[in-house]
């Protein structure tokens, strides 16, 4: 059975926040277990760097109800809903890389956004630099590329008639580094310095529900290459795998293990 909202998000390349929160509280639960960690009982400026739907956002709000909240996103169908969930906060259309705040923020949130840039080991110290003293990075990322989830995508990508177009996207997948390396490149810049990593196992509904969890997410560099029908066969196949990689349980659920890797950076 072919997901509607999954159709609608290849055709126009544009993030589906209709297939991002069919997950909402999964993905919402590493969020709110960052924030959690934040030491500051109390802000003024609160920026939200790829801010989605607003899930996140509203988080902040929550903790910080009389801050000035900054989302930042790409993707105008994302911000769209991230404005009407969170109407008294800012939202702006920019990518990180360029992000370049007027004023330092208290807090700088990125829950499930930096893994899609390259060069942490320059990025996220550029970020603390643009905190105050005692302003806090806070961020979270999937750390899923050597799940079997991942690995799936690219061997699909790589035997089939797509494989000239998708094997530059399988081969360029940003890499999380090793936490110690994240260790070591913000301690010496940090007053206090968390770093953790947490697997969550998230019950899907069979092969569909895998397909739908990445559909919104890590499969989107590969099909928006592809045509609608290239689209079709390699979900199908993608689907075909899922099955047959992972066991189906007592419920007819399938248990997906999905690592995420937190930090929590106080300047």
């Amino acid at each position: 059975m072919k997901d509607r909202a999954a159709a609608a998000v290849h055709a126009t390349g544009d993030w589906s926040p209709a297939l991002y929160l069919k997950y909402e509280g999964e993905r919402t639960r590493a969020a709110r277990d960052l924030l959690a960690q934040v030491p500051l009982s109390d802000a003024a400026f609160v920026c939200d760097l790829g801010c989605g739907p607003g899930n996140s956002t509203e988080l902040l709000r929550r903790r910080f109800p009389r801050a000035e909240i900054l989302g930042l996103d790409t993707s105008e169908a994302m911000l769209e809903h991230a404005r009407a969930r969170v109407p008294d906060a800012a939202f702006v259309r920019e990518d990180i890389e360029s992000f370049a705040p007027a004023r330092p923020p208290d807090v700088i949130f990125a829950n499930a956004s930096l893994h899609f840039l390259p060069d942490h080991q320059l990025l996220l110290p550029r970020l603390v630099a643009q905190l105050p003293v005692g302003g806090c990075l806070a961020l979270q990322m999937p750390n899923a590329t050597q799940e079997v989830s991942h690995a799936l995508m690219r061997m699909i990508a790589a035997d089939g008639p797509w494989r000239d177009r998708l094997m530059p996207v399988a081969k360029s997948r940003a890499v999380i580094a090793d936490i110690n390396d994240y260790y070591d490149w913000l301690r010496p810049i940090s007053a206090d310095l968390q770093v953790w990593r947490t697997t969550y196992v998230h019950p899907l509904e069979g092969p569909q529900g895998v397909v739908d969890w990445f559909a919104g997410s890590a499969l989107r560099p590969f099909l928006r290459l592809l045509d609608p029908a290239e689209r079709d066969m390699f979900l199908d196949q993608y689907r075909r795998e899922i099955a047959s990689e992972y066991e189906t349980r007592v419920d007819g659920r399938i248990l997906l293990p999905y690592p995420r890797v937190f930090i929590v950076a106080v300047k």
